[in-house]
């Protein structure tokens, strides 16, 4: 509606305000479909994280089930398209209950977090996790064993009885685990000399966390506080459903970004990157399903006494963010679907997307072609996401549960370190729609005020540019990024820019195409 209305009131570009709709409309459509089968992906792995906690000999938590993710991935996106067909009502209620639980889950966690790293400064005794998973405060004994054709390896030395096995120190006692936070050990320079690596694996003290560790991290920070932020003008769509739209979606807006940034991203982020240390590095945090969910544990572990009692403060926590990930989906779900209806009522798309439930009053069609999309993008989530930079070793895979819910979906080794990883190639095909969508917002505000009596040039031209640039930057980035960041693959963003792609030309072949069919003129006629 902005997009057409910005266009619709100049004297000259108003003939391209259909054209202007369109396109907005369309891209904005790579963003509200493809992320809610993100959170549907993101939402399985939690599930399987979950289930092999709570049922190990059953599921593995660190490779979560794909039987098990495929099947939550077609229900749970129904439910939540059930919710949002029930109507605004149901909606804003289980978000507000939702938002309340999880923002105060949150500052728990966060305070606990930077509390720790507070209380154990360097040197002190900390806790790691083992292969398990399991929170220790010991050191495990390593020993060096030859598989079936004399390669050599090393791993954790267990007894008889399966049990790990422990450093001791000079009197016999276990060996406690230290912690570290010097520099050098902060980046691991890797130990190929002709190809070294520096992998960043924690800060060394608090300033670390917020300072700028080059150009290219600077341009990661940025994507990672856009994405962070995204998301909070979706009130917007909600605006003919508001019982006083013109007060109270600006001051949701608002409210929104300023929740969102210093929570989710100013403090959240800061207590679990300052939480980590030679005990919990960044490659482990890497290699699980679940990084806060370990966090959770080892700081669990230590405010309660036990690892049974971090475990149970890990569990909890884990609910809040279950809860939150279901309010993130019927957000997504509810905002994608009123975009949706807006440009089927419009005839912009397909005419039955643009219909109300007579009872309910949602676009209870929009709600469930989302819902369907959503279990599609889902189970791709979730079957190719031990790929790639995620791919397991032979040894894991070899030692995953031999039962039903592993008989499809693990790839062999040799296979799966070939292969696109899933997750971040939906991720940033959402992304792209994000950051596209963006950009044409900044362009749209500079048309809207253009010859606009309240015209002024720094904020009607200056920070849209800005915005236009910072965007563009942030994109151009995922394409360039694999190339000068260490871990990175090309593979996945340059799929995810071949899907906008053909999204792109498919939409203009279809805008074409309709707009023949039903005879509408492509540029607005003059007098109209």
């Amino acid at each position: 509606f902005f997009a057409e209305q910005a266009f619709l009131s100049k004297s000259k570009a108003f003939r391209f305000a259909r054209i202007a709709k369109f396109i907005v409309g369309w891209a904005s459509h790579l963003y509200y479909w493809v992320y809610p089968g993100v959170m549907v992906t993101v939402t399985a792995l939690l599930v399987g994280y979950l289930a092999g906690q709570v049922l190990p000999g059953v599921f593995n938590a660190a490779v979560p089930s794909p039987v098990l993710m495929i099947l939550f991935c077609i229900v749970f996106p129904l439910f939540v398209g059930w919710i949002a067909y029930s109507g605004v009502n149901a909606s804003t209620a289980v978000n507000l209950a939702i938002n309340v639980i999880q923002i105060s889950a949150l500052i728990v966690f966060t305070v606990i977090a930077i509390a720790y790293r507070v209380n154990h400064v360097e040197g002190s005794k900390g806790i790691t996790l083992n292969p398990d998973g399991v929170p220790v405060s010991k050191v495990i004994a390593m020993e060096t064993v030859k598989d079936d054709k004399g390669v050599e390896s090393t791993k954790p030395k267990k007894d008889k009885d399966g049990d790990y096995v422990y450093e001791k120190n000079a009197d016999g006692t276990d060996k406690d685990y230290t912690l570290t936070y010097a520099a050098a050990s902060a980046i691991d320079k890797g130990s190929d000399p002709k190809n070294p690596t520096d992998t960043f694996e924690f800060h060394h003290n608090a300033l670390s966390v917020i300072a700028p560790h080059g150009f290219s991290f600077v341009l990661v920070q940025a994507c990672i506080a856009i994405l962070i932020l995204v998301g909070f003008e979706s009130i917007t769509s909600m605006g003919e459903e508001a019982k006083n739209a013109k007060r109270d979606v600006p001051r949701a807006v608002l409210l929104s970004l300023a929740i969102q940034g210093v929570i989710c991203y100013l403090f959240e982020y800061f207590g679990a990157n300052y939480l980590l240390n030679s005990g919990y590095t960044a490659t482990m945090a890497a290699a699980s399903p679940a990084p806060i969910g370990d966090m959770m544990q080892i700081v669990g572990t230590w405010v309660f006494g036990s690892p049974q009692a971090g475990w149970w403060f890990m569990f909890i926590q884990a609910i809040t963010v279950f809860l939150a990930l279901i309010g993130t989906t019927l957000a997504c779900i509810n905002t994608g679907a009123r975009v949706t209806y807006a440009m089927g009522r419009d005839d912009e798309l397909a005419g039955n997307l643009g219909v109300l439930h007579p009872r309910n009053l949602t676009p209870y069609r929009s709600i469930w072609t989302l819902a369907i999309i959503s279990i599609i993008i889902g189970i791709f989530g979730v079957i190719f996401y031990f790929c790639g930079g995620a791919a397991q070793t032979t040894d894991t895979i070899n030692s995953l549960p031999k039962n039903i819910w592993y008989a499809f979906g693990v790839w062999p080794h040799d296979m799966a370190v070939n292969m696109p990883q899933s997750l971040l190639i939906i991720t940033l095909t959402s992304n792209f729609g994000t950051f596209l969508l963006y950009m044409m917002t900044c362009v749209l505000a500079i048309v809207a005020f253009h010859q606009h009596h309240t015209f002024h040039g720094f904020k009607h031209v200056a920070v849209p540019v800005f915005g236009l640039v910072a965007n563009l930057l942030c994109m151009l980035f995922y394409l360039i990024g694999p190339f000068s960041v260490t871990g990175m693959s090309f593979k996945e963003p340059y799929i995810a820019l071949g899907i906008a792609a053909v999204w792109g030309i498919y939409g203009a072949v279809y805008f074409v195409g309709a707009s023949k069919k039903k005879a509408k003129p492509v540029l607005v006629p003059s007098g109209a």
